[in-house]
């Protein structure tokens, strides 16, 4: 898909003169996966210079990051480079181990500390995907396992919620394996007072073998538990180079339905590459044209 192609599917709302948006408040927030997608492409590695990392994103027009961390000491040597870029941080990405006995109690302790470090700087949501048995194999976990975790899930969200963070729960494709059934477990067993959810769109499309019913009926049954979207368009199943309004998943009907339902969430931009997306603009280009998108589709959310 060429450039100005990505240009004629944004709304034309969305495509004004730049400087319209200065001085609105920013509301939407971008992942940092997708820029470690991008820049893998460009022969560069994310989080080797965090410093060149920030300048870029900055260049994007986002105001909030939702960055992944691994550690405590992460989150202390990016807030100043997010500083002084002004760059807010309202969400954070951990992953987690909730499933396997001997590894929950210090799965939960590094996210505290992690959480602790995070809320200086404001943020207030953690997004958590528990580990899968194998990121490369499409295993799903037995009953006793999801039994383990649902109550994990829960525990640690209830440690979150005493420092004044809300646990939102995400999801990849293996969860919908076996008849959706982690899913299904995790947010019909925890507390939603303890376990929000994290509505990655098109990881429930992909796991769902290319359905937008599932991504629909999972908004439906779920919509009430949403505290973040994470949004990501693809076209015949390959993820777009730029967000884009139609595509797989339509994205007017998503804004939609939550205006209807009066459903406010943290809306976050991860709309990453894959092999096959196409390659006609760098990141900094593409992030502009999704930016410019978001905030023509979820005007409701600004």
């Amino acid at each position: 898909m060429k450039r100005r192609t990505f240009l004629a599917t944004v709304p034309a709302v969305a495509v004004v003169n730049k400087f319209q948006f200065e001085k609105e408040e920013q509301s939407f927030s971008c992942s940092s996966y997708n820029w470690r997608t991008f820049f893998k492409r460009e022969g560069k590695v994310w989080k080797e210079d965090i410093a060149f990392d920030i300048n870029q994103f900055a260049k994007s027009g986002f105001k909030q990051i939702e960055y992944s961390f691994t550690s405590p000491e992460e989150v202390r040597k990016l807030i100043p480079v997010l500083k002084k870029h002004d760059i807010k941080m309202p969400s954070i990405y951990v992953n987690s181990v909730l499933h396997v006995e001997g590894g929950i109690d210090k799965s939960i302790n590094s996210i505290l500390e992690i959480a602790k470090a995070a809320k200086k700087y404001g943020t207030k949501i953690i997004v958590t995907n528990p580990n899968p048995i194998d990121w490369n194999k499409e295993l799903f976990k037995s009953d006793e396992e999801l039994i383990r975790q649902v109550k994990a899930l829960d525990k640690l969200g209830v440690e979150l919620r005493k420092i004044g963070i809300k646990l939102a729960y995400h999801t990849h494709s293996t969860e919908m394996l076996a008849g959706a059934k982690e899913i299904h477990h995790m947010l019909q067993n925890t507390s939603p007072e303890n376990v929000s959810f994290c509505f990655d769109l098109h990881w429930i499309f992909r796991g769902s073998h290319d359905s937008e019913i599932a991504v629909f009926d999972i908004l439906k049954m779920y919509g009430d538990r949403i505290a973040e979207l994470h949004i990501r368009q693809s076209q015949n199943g390959v993820w777009n180079e730029a967000f884009t309004s139609q595509g797989d998943i339509d994205y007017n009907r998503v804004a939609a339905f939550l205006k209807e339902h009066k459903i406010k969430p943290h809306i976050v931009l991860e709309q990453s590459i894959e092999n096959g997306s196409p390659n006609e603009g760098n990141a900094i280009i593409s992030h502009k044209i999704g930016l410019a998108a978001l905030k023509a589709v979820f005007t409701d959310f600004r």
